[in-house]
């Protein structure tokens, strides 16, 4: 069916500002409920995207879901620009080998150290030639395949985000308990996903962000806003998938109760919508839901099939 000339002229305004975000102040003259229905659209929108990720990692793991969760979480650890690399390094040192040697942290420290090459680029002290002896040995005994340090993407990254730290909090995070998965799934609120996440790196590290570099005495933690972050892309997300693919409806419904509980991001994206005079998003749920309105439908202008856009368009073909 032709569209009228007032539709015309709407999606005309729709996608010249489309990579603005300019649509907020469509999104502020909604009703609350209206807001929520399409928030949730949105939302379900994204989560199923996700599951694909998941499905990809879930096939490769030889469906097995612990190693998914182990692939996620290190594919959710860093920044994008070292997505890949967390990921390939998981790849490198599985989650089997992990939990047997759990009852030595320091030897789960020194396979993904030493695994990922970082430790090349740092001189030695002490603690971190022990690191390398005990990584000889257990690649030897594992066949673990070293990555180049040259992979990683270091430039501009903050002290307390730099790989080698983030590392360290992995394999405390992973020596902590052999059910990691099952609380994972057991999160409902913020606070169970930072008790869960936010891991202290093991003690030399008190004193260090990188090898052979003393800093002040403090504990390296994982911090609130990463642990929301990985509340966001790994919690709520493999609770979603794994309440879909087991048939577990309760698990389904906690994934976005948990977002609902988890506090609003802000990025880039988020920034751009408030300054568009979009409502200043409650919680994860609405950010998610944003996040999915600008990067799959705004970015390319993408406003006929976009849910916001076709009330819009609705709306002006019925105005006469």
């Amino acid at each position: 069916m032709a569209r009228t000339e007032r539709e015309e002229r709407m999606l005309n305004r729709l996608q010249a500002g489309a990579r603005n975000l300019s649509c907020g102040v469509h999104l502020e003259a909604l009703s609350p409920l209206q807001r929520n229905e399409l928030y949730t659209t949105l939302l379900f929108d994204r989560l199923q995207r996700k599951m694909r990720t998941v499905t990809e990692l879930w096939e490769e793991a030889t469906r097995n879901w612990n190693q998914t969760f182990y692939l996620m979480y290190f594919r959710t650890l860093g920044d994008r620009t070292n997505q890949a690399v967390y990921l390939e390094l998981a790849r490198r040192v599985p989650y089997r080998i992990v939990l047997r040697e759990r009852l030595a942290p320091h030897a789960v420290e020194a396979m993904l150290l030493g695994c990922s090459g970082l430790l090349d680029l740092y001189r030695d002290d002490s603690y971190t030639l022990d690191l390398r002896r005990s990584f000889e040995y257990l690649a030897a005994k594992y066949s673990l395949e070293r990555l180049d340090a040259q992979a990683w993407e270091l430039a501009g990254i903050r002290p307390a985000n730099h790989p080698v730290l983030r590392l360290a909090q992995a394999a405390e995070f992973f020596t902590q308990d052999e059910f990691i998965m099952q609380r994972a799934m057991e999160c409902c609120n913020e606070n169970d996903v930072r008790r869960l996440f936010r891991v202290e790196a093991s003690e030399y590290w008190r004193t260090h962000y990188i090898p052979g570099a003393a800093s002040l005495d403090t504990p390296k933690r994982l911090g609130n806003f990463k642990a929301n972050i990985i509340g966001i892309n790994l919690v709520a997300v493999l609770q979603y998938a794994y309440g879909s693919y087991t048939g577990h409806e309760a698990l389904r419904d906690r994934s976005l109760t948990l977002l609902e509980r988890l506090e609003a991001e802000d990025n880039r994206y988020i920034r751009a919508w408030l300054n568009s005079c979009a409502p200043t998003p409650a919680n994860a749920f609405e950010t998610q839901a944003l996040l999915q309105l600008a990067t799959e439908y705004c970015a390319e202008r993408r406003c006929t099939e976009c849910p916001l856009g076709r009330r819009l368009l609705q709306r002006a073909a019925e105005t006469h």
